[in-house]
């Protein structure tokens, strides 16, 4: 193992997974530069993605619930949005939390500037400050922790004000009419549902014949169930072939199989387009280097995040999917860690995914539309939330809680939950996972009542045949 403090390190990107490798650079000793055109460290997820989104979502849910509230005997007045001081607030959160990401660098003697680094060879950057100013910088290792940006189909790039992206929707310019969102998955469906609380009609298109693309049905269902009734249409199987813009909107034209005449093109206020994420990995100067990039611009590395060039590391969106805040710290201790000279790898069994809809839907490890492709042979035992007593007190009964477990060994493989949330219900599952639990474990660990979490629970002793609260007639 290497001496950390004799190593001076660089980080370009001070996005979750750039932050997080600095911090514990500095927690080991080593000279760390965090470089980043912000003016405090958190990147794109806390300057304009995962937090501002989920600061809107609650205020979404809180009015949602305003009017299901209803259904237990309360009514209140129709809320009125001050959308100026919405937009404060939302902003105040991004501020307080980048602001104190400030701080934490400052305690940790890291040295943050706010720039854009190019590469002049393996240990050197040129950094072009935000003031114009120009220095040079060598280093021993460098991580690369760039991120990634909003994808658009070359079809539906428009040069109008009207046309948003992840970024443009979470500015919250106005409340339109109506909004068309381009793109059936987590950031379409989270940034819809804020719209459709707010007051808009909002039509989502999806290229594919289900809503959230690679996630089991049974999952989505409820969530599409509800959304049916949130949103004005949702279009499966169909394509956006064109945009225009015109005095009143932007005219949409649809292709698909299941669009009438009559429906083919429809005007809109706005239009978001969330059909992925694009890595960012056209750094200057990066062909000096020995970093190999794949054709769809992703950077290769290793499971200690070591890139082609031994100097260099890579972490986070700009390595690969899944594209997520969490796995790119992850990526980031790890790889600061092999640096340190320890025996590291980024292996984990597994990465949870949540969709910060209502109902949220998460996953974690093997899915019954992974194994279905693969042809491997599981258990599926799943527990209603129909039968929680605590989400019958919520009023939302729809949700669903699942195991997946191995045949043989009973061993948890995967965890999929669909309800209020699950997201953070989630992450017992994957404690199961990555810990090798049986569905024994799970079933004889005491879970406090009543809660949601019992649902896991549950869902193993429905995997025994003996879950208290469904019964099971036996056969014969």
């Amino acid at each position: 193992m290497c001496d950390p403090t004799s190593l001076k390190i660089a980080v370009i990107g001070a996005g979750p997974g750039g932050y997080a490798a600095a911090f514990l650079a500095a927690d080991l000793g080593m000279n760390v530069t965090l470089i980043d055109p912000e003016l405090n460290p958190g990147g794109v997820c806390l300057y304009r993605g995962c937090i501002p989104s989920k600061a809107l979502l609650h205020v979404a849910k809180l009015i949602e619930e305003s009017e299901q509230a209803k259904n237990w005997g309360i009514d209140f007045a129709r809320p009125h949005v001050d959308l100026a001081r919405l937009r404060s607030w939302k902003e105040g959160v991004v501020k307080k939390l980048t602001g104190g990401l400030g701080i934490l660098s400052k305690q940790r003697h890291v040295t943050y500037i706010q720039g854009r680094a190019a590469f002049e060879n393996s240990g050197t950057l040129g950094v072009i400050k935000v003031d114009n100013t120009q220095t040079t910088l060598t280093f021993d290792r460098i991580i690369i922790a760039t991120g990634s940006r909003p994808a658009i189909a070359p079809a539906l790039k428009l040069d109008s004000p009207r046309l948003m992206d992840s970024t443009g929707a979470l500015n919250l310019e106005d409340i339109p009419g109506s909004l068309l969102v381009v793109g059936g998955g987590y950031i379409g469906l989270e940034l819809g549902s804020v719209y459709a609380a707010l007051g808009t009609r909002v039509t989502v298109v999806e290229m594919l014949s289900g809503l959230l693309p690679g996630a089991d049905r049974d999952l989505v269902l409820p969530l599409h169930k509800r959304l049916e009734k949130m949103f004005e249409a949702i279009l499966l199987n169909t394509t956006v072939a064109s945009l225009k813009e015109e005095k009143t909107g932007i005219r949409a034209t649809f292709a698909g199989a299941s669009i009438q005449d009559e429906g083919r093109e429809k005007v809109f206020d706005r239009v978001l387009v969330s059909v992925g994420r694009k890595p960012n990995s056209e750094i200057a100067g990066l062909g000096v280097t020995q970093v190999k990039v794949t054709p769809r611009g992703f950077i290769e590395v290793s499971q200690q995040l070591r890139t082609g060039d031994p100097c260099l590391y890579a972490i986070g969106d700009v390595v690969g999917e899944p594209m997520l805040a969490h796995k790119a710290m992850h990526e980031g201790r790890t790889a600061v860690e092999a640096i340190a000279g320890r025996k590291v790898a980024f292996e984990p069994n597994a990465i949870p995914a949540v969709v910060f809809t209502d109902p949220e839907v998460a996953w974690a490890g093997l899915t019954e539309t992974q194994a279905e492709k693969e042809n491997r042979e599981i258990k599926v035992a799943k527990f209603p939330w129909a039968a929680s007593g605590r989400a019958v007190t919520l009023d939302r009964p729809e949700g669903m809680t699942k195991l997946l477990l191995d045949p043989h060994s009973q061993r948890v493989l995967g965890v999929g939950i669909v309800g209020s949330g699950a997201g953070e219900l989630i992450a017992e599952g994957v404690l199961a996972i990555e810990m090798g639990a049986l569905a024994k474990d799970v079933a004889l660990t005491i879970h406090p009542h009543p809660t949601l979490s019992e649902t896991v629970m549950n869902a193993a002793e429905v995997f025994f045949g003996t879950s208290t609260d469904i019964y099971r007639p036996k056969r014969g």
